[in-house]
C-alpha cells in the first residue's frame, strides 16, 4: 500500500499550479510595462535615423528639409485611408506583418517581393509647402533580394507620378556586388524616373547591378508591388484625386 504521507492531495497540487502560473503572469505583464517606453524610444531612434537616410538623398533634388517638418500619418493599405485612432510613433509595421492576427497573408500570385505578409497599415511622410498642398510623398519599402530582405523608403512627388529617390538602409547582399544598391551611384539614377507608365501600369526602367541579376529582380518586384493595388496603390490613388 502506498504511504499517503509522501501523496500530495490533488487540491494542494492544483493550489500550487495556479499560484505559480498567476506569478509568472504577474512578471511577463510587469516587464512588458516596464520595457515598453525603451521599446518605443528605440523604435523612433530607429525610424529617425531611417528616415535621414532619405532625406539625405533627396538633396540630390534639392529637397533640403529637416525630418521634423515632415508630417508623419499612418495609412491603412485596403482602402488607403488615413487612420486617426493609431500613433504613428508607436506604430511598428515589421512587427504587426508577422503576428498572424494583425498582419495580411499576400496571396502567391501577388508576391512580387516575397515577403509572404504584410501589416494592415504603414507609416509615410509628407512634405507640404506653406499653402498646405502636398511636395513631397515618402513611402517604406521591402522585399527580397538575392540572399536578404531588403528595407528601403521610396520618395514620390506631389501626385505620385514621379519618383524623387530611392535609399535602402538595410541589406545583406553580396559585398561589392548586391550591395552596391546603397552605393551613391547606384541612388543617384532614381531621381526622375517616372513611376506609372501612359496606362498607368508600374514600369521602371532602371539600371541593373552587375552581377546581381537577382538583387536587381528584386528591387524591380519590390517596387511594383508597393506601388500597386495590394500595396499603397489605394492611397497613391487618393493622392492623385487630391484626398490625401
Amino acid at each position: 500500500m502506498a504511504d499517503r504521507s509522501t501523496v500530495a492531495p490533488p487540491l494542494n497540487v492544483l493550489k500550487v499550479a495556479l499560484g505559480v502560473s498567476l506569478l509568472c503572469a504577474l512578471l511577463v505583464s510587469f516587464t512588458a510595462v516596464s520595457l515598453r517606453p525603451y521599446y518605443l524610444a528605440n523604435l523612433e531612434a530607429e525610424r529617425m535615423a531611417r528616415l535621414g537616410s532619405i532625406l539625405d538623398a533627396l538633396q540630390q533634388v534639392s529637397v533640403s528639409h529637416k525630418a521634423e517638418e515632415f508630417e508623419v500619418r499612418v495609412v491603412n493599405l485596403e482602402d488607403g485611408t488615413y487612420s486617426e485612432t493609431i500613433d504613428p510613433d508607436q506604430y511598428d509595421a515589421r512587427r504587426e506583418a508577422s503576428d498572424p492576427r494583425k498582419g495580411v497573408t499576400i496571396p502567391a500570385e501577388l508576391d512580387l517581393p516575397g515577403i509572404k505578409r504584410r501589416a494592415r497599415y504603414a507609416v509615410v511622410y509628407l512634405l507640404r509647402d506653406t499653402g498646405g498642398r502636398l511636395e513631397v510623398i515618402i513611402l517604406p519599402v521591402r522585399g527580397v533580394g538575392y540572399q536578404s530582405a531588403l528595407y528601403g523608403y521610396l520618395a514620390l512627388d506631389h501626385d505620385a507620378s514621379e519618383i524623387l529617390a530611392l535609399k535602402f538602409y538595410e541589406q545583406g547582399e553580396t559585398p561589392g556586388l548586391g550591395s552596391q544598391i546603397m552605393s551613391p551611384a547606384w541612388e543617384a539614377q532614381w531621381p526622375g524616373k517616372q513611376a506609372f507608365d501612359a496606362e498607368g501600369e508600374v514600369n521602371i526602367q532602371f539600371d541593373a547591378i552587375s552581377g546581381a541579376t537577382r538583387t536587381s529582380i528584386g528591387v524591380d518586384r519590390l517596387i511594383r508591388f508597393w506601388l500597386g493595388d495590394f500595396g499603397f496603390g489605394p492611397y497613391l490613388k487618393r493622392v492623385r484625386e487630391g484626398e490625401a
